[in-house]
């Protein structure tokens, strides 16, 4: 039986530590708006930084889709920590 190591974040996939990294790297931008928007609502705080640079996420930030809820309490983070997005 095949087991992953699937970050917690993405309870509902079957990806392993490794091809979430190599999405965020080499991914097409769908992908990575996907995955982005996944970590951003889904894992907790501190884990966000392990996977994600902030400029990524300024970056993609427009495009993202997400709960507005959620999607506008990082946008009030992001500008108070000076990134107009």
């Amino acid at each position: 039986e095949h087991m992953t190591n699937t970050p917690y974040f993405l309870w509902d996939y079957d990806t392993s530590e490794t091809e979430l990294r190599r999405i965020l790297q080499d991914g097409n931008q769908i992908e990575k708006q996907w995955l982005i928007a996944r970590i951003l609502t889904s894992a907790k705080f501190d884990d966000v930084w392990k996977y994600l640079k902030l400029k990524d996420v300024v970056e993609h930030f427009p495009r993202l889709k997400m709960r507005p809820s959620i999607k506008n309490n990082w946008q009030r983070a992001l500008n108070v920590w000076g990134y107009a997005v």
